[in-house]
């Protein structure tokens, strides 16, 4: 007799959140054979039976590979009986190619969510989970009867904060856009909010001008829904230090820290801790006694078992 709980499978780069996952006991455990033949081509058998189950696929679009990583298994996944489908998405990349500004640039977010839209619909519904997307509208990009959820991380940041400053410090964004997003922040925990201006001085330089709060003497938390390389972090968290702050941490849903983006933040010198969610494998490999890692688990198993 199969069981009547959803199952979970997920890309490899994500077997550490498929697992945490599992450790509720709410959940079936999918298992899949990934091995890569010599010239680079992967290999993927699934070797659990999913014919008549939800099933729910946890894998993250940080690079091409994975992308079609999740894409293959998922096709799959429908073709072998599955009647409903939740792709989870902790982290969608392609954010700096989310729009057009220029004529005839490809949008990349767009083109991988029509990709994904197009998996085989399974007879209940595919749906898709993503979680604090840099743009809002990104939802939309998805076409046919592919349903987009954005789900906000809210509680794990809100969680971080406290376990850095108690309710004492002032939250700060990198610059003015964030500037709503971390102000609904600021008045779920009562704290006041404060965010940078900034005049760009040449196509890749920007300088900042002002700050919208009185920081001096306080205790101040940089909140940015993504760290890559940590320059717009870092930048910020002069303008907070010469302005008076006293201590500076930082806390982001998806800690990427590309190209020794952590290193660099850490060599700064400004700032006590960073806090990251475990949306990006990357957070999960450089964790440490400066990096502490808050996972997502918990609000992707709530939004799963209410599906």
């Amino acid at each position: 007799m199969k069981s009547g709980k959803k199952i979970i499978f997920s890309t490899s780069s994500y077997q550490y959140l498929q697992d945490k996952l599992c450790l509720s006991g709410q959940f079936d455990c999918g298992e899949v054979e990934v091995k890569h033949f010599p010239d680079g081509e992967r290999y993927q058998r699934v070797l659990t039976d999913v014919d008549g189950r939800e099933v729910v696929l946890v894998g993250g679009t940080i690079s091409d590979a994975d992308t079609l990583e999740l894409y293959d298994l998922a096709c799959t996944l429908v073709r072998l009986g599955a009647c409903s489908l939740m792709l989870t998405i902790p982290y969608f990349g392609y954010a700096t190619m989310e729009r057009a500004v220029k004529p005839g640039e490809v949008v990349t977010a767009k083109t991988r969510a029509y990709l994904l839209s197009t998996i085989p619909e399974t007879s209940m519904e595919n749906r898709v989970i993503l979680l604090d997307l840099h743009t809002e509208g990104l939802p939309y990009y998805f076409e046919g009867n592919t349903k987009a959820v954005h789900l906000y991380a809210k509680p794990v940041i809100l969680e971080a904060c406290q376990e850095i400053a108690g309710n004492d410090f002032v939250l700060a964004s990198t610059d003015a856009g964030r500037a709503k997003w971390v102000e609904s922040l600021a008045n779920d925990m009562g704290v006041n909010g404060a965010f940078v201006f900034k005049r760009r001085t040449s196509g890749n330089e920007t300088q900042i001008t002002s700050i919208s709060a009185d920081v001096k003497g306080r205790s101040v938390i940089i909140y940015d829904d993504m760290i890559r390389t940590g320059g717009s972090l870092i930048n910020a968290a002069e303008a907070y230090h010469e302005a008076g702050a006293t201590d500076i941490s930082a806390v982001t849903t998806h800690g990427l820290f590309s190209n020794g983006g952590l290193g660099q933040i850490r060599k700064s010198g400004l700032f006590r801790c960073v806090y990251s969610t475990d949306s990006h494998p990357n957070a999960i490999a450089l964790q440490d006694d400066f990096l502490k890692v808050k996972s997502v688990a918990d609000l992707l198993r709530t939004e799963i078992v209410s599906h």
